[in-house]
């Protein structure tokens, strides 16, 4: 998915990202950013981040999916790994001359095709190994998916084999991918709630007991599953934090 944000302002300085399996291009569309400096990569996440919003007043961006963004590195997408740099770092001068490139493009349209043509040009290949293509859709589903054991032993692959294969184009091993994917799962159904039965919902996404289910909750987001309530956006992965 491209996006953009130009003008947008946050009434609060700081916020926390949750952890997502997702990776994300942003170039920051301010003016006098140092061109080096404009474009980051942020890998699949694990962990909690803390933002400035004043970052994100005005900015362009490729959110890719889970699996996605591998095709556009030359090395695997586990080095990305709650990791986030420049793309200069990993691209060299092909980064500078994108977001050149898109800092000249005159309308938000013209700034998408800047996008898309150069990451067309980069890919080395469009598709997944189709154990990935399979373990993704299994590991997504947090009520009846299989588990790695018999994903494997259905690919037809070792598990060694598997999980290295998975790792270099998802960039987590398959057994964090489907606790992150489980902890989603959650934010995804309370998000727009207004009355909660914790409970019930940690039975429904997979989770042995509430204990079990708050101790993940907590790890993955730094938040008791109450308080994110509270202080959630609209953004159900932007949590606001108080001054």
């Amino acid at each position: 998915m491209l996006w953009l944000y130009d003008g947008y302002a946050q009434p609060h300085a700081h916020e926390r990202l949750l952890p997502m399996p997702t990776t994300e291009l942003v170039i920051d569309l301010r003016d006098g950013r140092p061109v080096s400096h404009a474009a980051t990569v942020a890998g699949p996440h694990s962990e909690h981040w803390q933002l400035e919003t004043a970052d994100a007043g005005s900015v362009v961006g490729v959110h890719f999916r889970a699996g996605g963004a591998f095709p556009f590195f030359d090395f695997p997408a586990s080095e990305l790994h709650n990791v986030r740099i420049s793309l200069e770092a990993l691209w060299g001068a092909k980064a500078r001359v994108l977001v050149e490139e898109i800092l000249a493009a005159p309308t938000p349209d013209a700034k998408f095709d800047a996008l898309e043509r150069v990451l067309l040009a980069t890919a080395r290949t469009l598709s997944r190994h189709r154990a990935v293509s399979l373990a993704l859709r299994e590991l997504s589903d947090v009520t009846g998916g299989r588990g790695v054991a018999q994903l494997s032993s259905m690919i037809g692959m070792s598990q060694r084999r598997f999980l290295d294969r998975f790792r270099s184009e998802v960039g987590m091993a398959p057994k964090l991918f489907a606790r992150v994917q489980r902890f989603q799962a959650v934010i995804g159904t309370v998000h727009t709630l207004t009355e909660v039965n914790w409970a019930e919902i940690a039975a429904d996404c997979g989770y042995f007991d509430q204990a079990h289910f708050v101790h993940d909750f907590h790890g993955f987001s730094g938040f008791i599953p109450t308080a994110y309530l509270a202080l959630r956006s609209e953004h159900r992965n932007h949590v606001p934090l108080p001054d």
